[in-house]
């Protein structure tokens, strides 16, 4: 779904989010740093992206671990998931910096109540025609054709007309698959509940995590089966209008990116509050 005009977004991204933390002595700085040094540009991109997909599955075992430890009430198989809640979530801000859409962001699990199937597609649907994806699309469209990411597209009009629909067809298939199709049909709640409390490093990890780790429609968490099988019918999919790169190996790099691109914006939902606060009116949502 994503091609290699997109993974600059990633690395970028992710660059940007570790300026803000506050210790340049820290692992992570250090080791984006180090590859920041001795790789050409667009290796580096890619190598920042599959090092937050490993930090992803690395994360799920110390998730597991807390999660073990949580207290259960008497008679109970679930362990109680809480987090502070004094916030209305209907009070999220809808747009992460005005433009990303962020339709299915929860202040925290308590008193948590699944999502209807209506829901979730509603949810795909605002995240899929938000005026934002519209303006992303634009833009990745653009670079795309800056970097001539698909030659047989070509140049002008025409060939920017190819890229944006593409690229809005990125973003609607896979809003749709990863938060309507598939977690109806597993009954997965494709929304990002926020941690909000405990170490910067744990809430990274939470918010890396997710990827591979959600909640289902009973109450209880499981594998992501919803964003990776999700993501990686949409890449299928893809092939059908990307008439260059078509082969597994595409297909994979595709895939990937796409996971890293989702574990991005699950970080900027976890700190979103902070970094809004920074932004100019600062706004707690």
């Amino acid at each position: 779904m994503l091609t290699g005009r997109k993974s600059a977004f990633i690395y970028h991204l992710i660059i940007w989010i570790l300026k803000l933390w506050p210790r340049e002595d820290h692992p992570k700085v250090q080791v984006v740093s180090f590859i920041s040094r001795i790789m050409p540009y667009k290796k580096r991109e890619l190598t920042v992206a599959k090092l937050l997909i490993l930090w992803c599955a690395l994360a799920q075992v110390s998730l597991f671990a807390q999660r073990s430890d949580v207290p259960r009430q008497p008679g109970s198989t679930k362990p109680d998931v809480a987090a502070p809640c004094g916030e209305n979530p209907e009070l999220e801000s809808k747009r992460l910096f005005g433009v990303i859409p962020n339709y299915r962001t929860s202040p925290c699990l308590a008193n948590y109540k699944p999502l209807t199937t209506k829901g979730k597609f509603k949810i795909a649907t605002q995240d899929s025609f938000d005026r934002g994806t519209v303006i992303l699309a634009a833009a990745f469209g653009g670079f795309g054709q800056l970097t001539n990411a698909n030659p047989s597209f070509g140049q002008g009009a025409s060939g920017y007309a190819s890229y944006f629909g593409t690229s809005y067809a990125d973003f609607v298939i896979g809003d749709f698959m990863t938060e309507a199709i598939y977690p109806s049909l597993l009954h997965q709640d494709p929304r990002y509940f926020r941690k909000a409390t405990g170490t910067g490093k744990s809430r990274f990890g939470y918010a890396v995590g997710q990827i591979f780790w959600t909640h289902n429609d009973s109450g209880t968490t499981g594998f992501n089966y919803s964003e990776v099988i999700g993501n990686a019918t949409a890449v299928a999919i893809s092939n059908a209008y990307y008439p260059d790169n078509r082969d597994v190996k595409d297909a994979s790099l595709r895939l990937v990116q796409q996971l890293g691109v989702d574990a991005a914006s699950n970080i900027l939902k976890e700190f979103w509050p902070e970094i809004s606060k920074h932004l100019p009116g600062g706004k707690k949502h």
